[in-house]
């Protein structure tokens, strides 16, 4: 179990990044949903041990890994969002190299847990490969690989699917799904969809707090019955947004399709009752949000 409570990280300025986080997550897939800036990279680093909260407390399996984060270190596996590569080593090479920074052995020697790796993550074809030549898929992969050498308790994955290709990001989330069967893997993103496949539980991060903590069926099942679909040209979604949210607003097949959150009364003429998307409900609850910060603001200056 990862707990963590009234976790706040104050930069110089000050930037409040994190204002007092609580969450508790269990064995198995963790989401942290949220846009660019919500403080999810934040907390990434900080229970990584990489940065130092201002105050509050994380424990893992019971050690408090705020005060000894050297405790967590070796039962880490980590995979930031940027994560660096000598473009001119092999694949083989590069995770050997990594290996050893990280200080891992294994009964055979690291030669062959490097190709036991590489197999796991379907590299093997691409150890003799210079990294410089992978896809973003691949590279992905390659840092999956370095992260879960030492068979790590805990997993924690920084946008791992951002860039890329439909292909890849299937590939992707079929080997996070098997790595979430023993371990936990916390996993951070601002892509709902990687949410709505993997996570049986997620929490939602705006301006570094926590709006929710919930599961993709709870989050659906909050607007059900409340969002219609019809067909609307680009010069009518103002007057849409008066009736209700516009959470999408999409071309298929040469139509202009749209999809409304109407919370109380009628739907407009021409729109039906759809099943709400995780996406959806996302939007939904950050137009919420976004509304009750402006709220505040007008309080404040009136």
């Amino acid at each position: 179990m990862l707990t963590i409570r009234d976790l706040v990280k104050v930069y110089p300025g000050p930037v409040a990044a994190l204002q007092g986080i609580n969450l508790e997550i269990p064995t198995g897939m963790f989401g942290l949903l949220g846009p660019n800036g919500a403080g999810k990279t934040t907390l990434m680093k900080t229970l990584a041990g990489l940065l130092e909260p201002t105050s509050g407390t994380v424990h893992f399996e019971g050690d408090d890994i705020t005060v000894n984060p050297d405790q967590l270190w070796a039962r880490l596996g980590y995979l930031p969002q940027y994560f660096g590569f000598y473009p001119n080593l092999t694949g083989e090479a590069m995770l050997l190299h990594m290996l050893r920074l990280k200080g891992v052995n294994a009964p055979g020697g690291q030669k062959k847990l490097v190709a036991e790796l590489l197999e796991r993550v379907n590299l093997t074809f691409a150890a003799k490969r210079k990294v410089k030549g992978y896809s973003g898929g691949m590279r992905q992969r390659l840092g999956i690989a370095q992260a879960i050498a030492g068979d790590p308790a805990l997993l924690i994955v920084d946008e791992p699917t951002a860039g890329l290709d439909p292909e890849e990001r299937i590939r992707f989330y079929r080997l996070l799904g098997e790595l979430a069967e023993d371990r936990t893997v916390l996993l951070s993103t601002h892509i709902v969809e990687d949410v709505a496949v993997l996570c049986p539980r997620f929490a939602v991060l705006r301006k570094g707090q926590v709006l929710t903590e919930t599961t993709p069926s709870e989050a659906r099942a909050a607007i059900d019955g409340q969002v219609y679909e019809g067909e609307a040209s680009h010069h009518q979604l103002t007057a849409l947004a008066e009736v209700g949210q516009v959470t999408q607003a999409y071309l298929v097949e040469g139509r202009n399709l749209v999809r409304l959150y109407v919370p109380d009364g009628p739907p407009p003429a021409g729109f039906a009752p759809t099943r709400p998307t995780l996406e959806d409900a996302y939007l939904v609850l950050m137009h919420a949000a976004e509304a009750q910060e402006t709220r505040h603001v007008e309080r404040v200056v009136a």
